[in-house]
């Protein structure tokens, strides 16, 4: 079975596991003292090109993203996303179960348009009965989207300025930002890191066995985040499991590395689909791609390829996802142009 369902469905790449393993036998301190965690610290900050960033290590993406929302946002405000963000449609409510609602807008290919949020503020607030509604205190976008399409500077730039101007944060979700960078043309880190409040490093699909690293940009972490994060469960005893992997990551271009040979990988794979005649259900620049099969292929297609069903695209067709990542060899890209 060749395995295209999403770019989490292998171990760790090597190097972090040796970094694990090298590591084992070193005496550490707990809970994100380890002098890991403080090199993990700096390489970011040095990347983001943000000397006041604060940075706290998690294990997944919707853990972060509930952490993040739940603690920036007041008891009676809710977080404006995508109607096809992750937090909106995979994360089975966790937003909701902190309390904060999740306020759905129209997308465009999985992107939130400045104009729609603009919009949707300046209505909320001319309503006179806006007292009585869930107050939109924060935007949340992800960057790849849903749909691995990416956001330019100049759509962030506008959504930074009506988040301003509105005095709420603007929110990016990381987890797949490895492949988001290594697009031609795409805005890189310290333009994140301006343009944002809060975004994230995604680790667990980036080759790492779990870990997403949280970066505040604006001296805005909340007050006493480690103990929300303790609050939540969320804080590891061996803070040293996401400190290690993410110092290795950041270390001799892995992380780039990474994001350039899944989107090598993905180049190939959408030549291999336009030569065998499938038909696109939108253009994305990463590693997520979508393409349009009649049920009766797709029949055939499950006894040798894992995917990732998306959508119904009418009675006879589906909308299916096929993702590369850091672990996908040619070896694998060449069976899988023998089955199709």
């Amino acid at each position: 079975m060749l395995h295209f369902e999403n770019d989490y469905n292998k171990g760790a790449h090597p190097a972090i596991l040796e970094a694990l393993v090298t590591s084992n036998f070193e005496g550490l301190a707990g809970y994100g003292s380890d002098p890991y965690t403080e090199n993990v610290t700096e390489q970011l900050r040095e990347l983001c090109d943000c000397p006041e960033a604060e940075v706290t290590l998690l294990t997944g993406g919707t853990q972060t993203n509930q952490l993040v929302i739940d603690t920036l946002l007041a008891p009676y405000e809710g977080v404006i996303a995508a109607e096809t963000g992750h937090i909106a449609t995979h994360e089975a409510g966790a937003i909701e179960f902190t309390g904060h609602k999740v306020l759905t807008l129209p997308h465009q290919d999985g992107k939130l348009s400045a104009k729609a949020v603009a919009s949707y503020l300046a209505e909320f607030y001319a309503d006179s009965n806006h007292s009585h509604m869930v107050y939109p205190g924060m935007v949340y976008i992800s960057h790849p989207t849903e749909y691995g399409t990416l956001y330019t500077e100049d759509e962030l730039e506008a959504l930074s300025k009506i988040c301003q101007a509105y005095d709420i944060p603007l929110f990016l979700d990381g987890a797949r930002l490895a492949y988001g960078l290594a697009a031609d043309g795409a805005v890189d880190i310290p333009t994140l890191a301006r343009l944002t409040d809060v975004f994230y490093f995604g680790g667990t699909k980036a080759g790492l066995l779990c870990g997403e690293a949280v970066v505040f940009t604006k001296n805005n972490q909340p007050k006493h985040f480690v103990t929300h994060v303790k609050q939540h469960g969320a804080l590891l005893a061996k803070g040293r499991l996401l400190s290690v992997q993410f110092k290795a990551l950041f270390e001799d271009g892995l992380y780039e590395s990474i994001g350039r040979h899944a989107l090598e990988m993905a180049e190939q794979l959408k030549g291999i689909l336009r030569d065998k005649g499938y038909r696109f259900y939108l253009e994305s620049p990463t590693n997520q791609q979508f393409i349009i099969v009649s049920n009766e292929t797709l029949e055939e297609l499950d006894q040798q390829v894992a995917y990732s069903f998306w959508e119904k695209y009418d009675d006879q067709h589906t909308v299916i996802r096929l993702a590369t990542s850091w672990s996908t060899t040619q070896a694998d890209i060449d069976a899988l142009r023998e089955i199709l």
